[in-house]
């Protein structure tokens, strides 16, 4: 086939050469699940504007994203203008409107594959101011790195966030495949070497393996950096440290940010954007292995009924899945998942540079859901003596429960989590530890599930996190509270729900969630000397069961100083009827023993095997209480 050129850099034009004597390499059957590996090439040269490669649903999806970030455009600031909102850490605004840094670049790289005169002149405006922000002082300690907004630079960020080399390094390398010829000569070498400052950058971070998003964003810029601009160290460092990811990966059997609907997303984005870019044919092997293990975990715990990825998740900014992800799942599985109109699926700044799919032959679990299945698999393998973390999720038509055997209560985490209903109305139940009504990180969670029955302890760390598992430690094991509480959350509470008359420590509920049954008790609770209580309550939107472990006049509460800190539950999630729903929990079938700073839990079922679970009383370093921890169903190590 003819391809027009036009006239190139040298350095691009040496990249292109390299590119069309590039192999790409079929693979053996995959090692890692079993079945072949789908092989994603690589297109050989990149010739025609972005827009042209597209179908005109995917150019209409795309002129309709960008059309919507037009809008936030500042030119004053010539960046992206949008409300404040942050995670609750890094940065230390508190509100007003703020131009971010990565959103700029996203929209910068959006205006130049449009191909259009004006857009261009504004994305090269976007490129010189946020190029300009980046910390290129390689003697700095934030060298490499930009701010989040333009309102706070990086010495007053606490602490800046060095994760933006990756973030921003890739949408410039956007530009430095697809763009750099559509440049002036002056802004294109300032983008190649704001490219090479968050490539170096990146490298002497050198974050390992267990940092999925990171790890492999950080990948991708070093080895695509260092291929594109003839860099051999970065070429050397990018493939080594592919390797280590993968086969830290593989080790583990998951991503150690273990079922996350945010960042496995992500991976499969920059796994994708590898495939694409990539030329080492022996990262590519693995790229395409990789491919198929994140589709995999997406795959096995997505719930049709419901289209809710079920849980447990690692890291999750809403309990609930946005159009966004199911647009993301339809494009992958190449619209044979029709959740919405692919005129709507197909609205993306990026989808068109990223090419993401799904094996064919794991787009059914997508489809439907015919018997109920247990998944369980360990995510991270842990060196003794603490346990591996294991994710144990039952899918059932009606309804599905998902749970980690050790976890904490970060708000990112969904350590347990359910969803009934339907796609157009959903539900989930989750379980939180709120100190002064936001998430308490320090609280941590165990449990063994065996399809709809799980058996679960919740204890206290003294060494970590109060907002955040990391940024905010305790200090003196000590935290000011003038609340503290294990809430049982119901988000997307139906107006029908009806609370149980009462909820009490040694009593089993019943929550009758319309063709789904949820029985929780509460075997054993204490927590020092503190009265503890319960409560109901509910809203517009959710409904809750409390267990109120201190209320009152703010005061300095030391978890060193508890003789024991400690909250066991029992609970069951099955179908049914109303007419002939199974037998309400007996309190008398779970056995709690206090003694010596442990506490056991046995759950006498009839007919099936029991659960037991064992967990420390006394609040102690995180790991301590996970070494501690144990569980079994029936005579069998759950953990293993």
């Amino acid at each position: 086939m003819m391809l027009r050129m036009r006239p190139f850099p040298h350095f691009v034009l040496t990249a292109i050469v390299g590119a069309l004597f590039a192999v790409v390499v079929p693979t053996a059957p995959s090692t890692l699940i079993g079945q072949r590996v789908r092989q994603v090439r690589r297109p050989a040269l990149r010739s025609r504007p972005v827009l042209e490669r597209l179908t005109e649903v995917e150019r209409e999806g795309f002129r309709r994203a960008l059309s919507a970030q037009d809008e936030r455009y500042d030119p004053k600031e010539r960046m992206v203008r949008r409300p404040f909102s942050s995670p609750g850490y890094h940065t230390t605004l508190k509100g007003g409107f703020v131009h971010p840094t990565r959103d700029s670049l996203t929209y910068a790289v959006a205006l130049l594959d449009s191909g259009e005169q004006g857009r261009l002149l504004r994305g090269q405006e976007i490129l010189k101011r946020v190029v300009a922000l980046q910390d290129k002082n390689p003697s700095s300690r934030t060298y490499g790195i930009w701010s989040w907004f333009l309102e706070e630079p990086l010495s007053e960020m606490s602490p800046p966030d060095w994760n933006w080399a990756d973030f921003c390094g890739v949408q410039l390398l956007q530009v430095g495949i697809d763009h750099m010829r559509r440049l002036p000569p002056g802004l294109a070498n300032e983008v190649k070497e704001s490219i090479l400052h968050a490539a170096r950058s990146i490298k002497r971070r050198n974050v390992g393996p267990g940092y999925t998003n990171i790890a492999l964003m950080g990948t991708y810029v070093t080895l695509v950096a260092g291929e594109l601009f003839h860099e051999p160290d970065l070429i050397q460092y990018g493939t080594r440290r592919l390797r280590r990811f993968y086969d830290h990966t593989l080790r583990n059997g998951s991503f150690s940010e273990y079922n996350s609907p945010t960042y496995t997303i992500v991976a499969i984005k920059e796994i994708s954007r590898m495939l694409l870019h990539v030329r080492d044919r022996s990262s590519r092997r693995l790229l395409n292995e990789l491919n198929r293990l994140a589709w995999n975990h997406v795959a096995r715990r997505f719930h049709p009924a419901t289209r809710q990825w079920a849980g447990p998740h690692s890291r999750s900014y809403s309990t609930f899945l946005g159009d966004g992800v199911l647009a993301f799942i339809q494009r992958g599985t190449g619209d044979n998942v029709p959740f919405m109109g692919k005129e709507k699926a197909a609205v993306s700044l990026d989808a068109h540079r990223l090419r993401c799919r799904c094996p064919d032959d794991l787009i059914h679990y997508f489809t439907f859901l015919r018997q109920p299945r247990f998944e369980k698999e360990r995510f991270v393998r842990s060196e003794k003596p603490f346990p591996n973390i294991i994710g144990s999720t039952w899918l059932h038509p009606a309804f599905t429960l998902g749970s980690v055997n050790c976890g904490d209560f970060w708000n990112q985490r969904r350590p347990l989590l359910a969803y009934w209903g339907n796609a157009e109305r959903v539900s989930a139940f989750r379980v939180r530890f709120l100190h002064d009504g936001y998430d308490y990180s320090s609280a941590m969670f165990f449990s063994v599930q065996d399809k709809g029955d799980l058996l679960a302890a919740v204890n206290f760390a003294t060494d970590g996190g109060d907002t955040h598992v990391s940024l905010d430690r305790l200090k003196n094991a000590t935290i000011s509270a003038s609340d503290l509480r294990l809430r049982f959350l119901i988000e997307g509470a139906p107006e029908t729900l009806a609370l149980p008359s009462r909820f009490q420590i040694g009593e089993a509920c019943r929550l009758d969630l319309g063709g789904v049954f949820l029985d929780l008790c509460i075997p054993s609770a204490a927590f020092g000397d503190f009265p503890i209580t319960t409560e109901m309550g509910r809203d517009r939107r959710s409904a809750w069961l409390d267990i109120v472990f201190y209320h009152g006049k703010e005061r300095e509460i030391s978890f060193t100083s508890l003789k024991e800190a400690v909250v066991s539950f029992a609970l069951r999630m099955q179908a049914g009827s109303a007419e002939k729903p199974r037998e309400l929990i007996k309190p008398s079938s779970l056995i709690a023993d206090r003694q010596d700073g442990n506490l056991s839990v046995v759950w006498k079922r009839d007919g099936i095997a029991p659960l037991a679970l064992e967990v420390e009383t006394v609040p102690q370093k995180q790991r301590a209480l996970r070494s501690a921890a144990r569980a079994r169903i029936g005579t069998e190590n759950s953990w293993e």
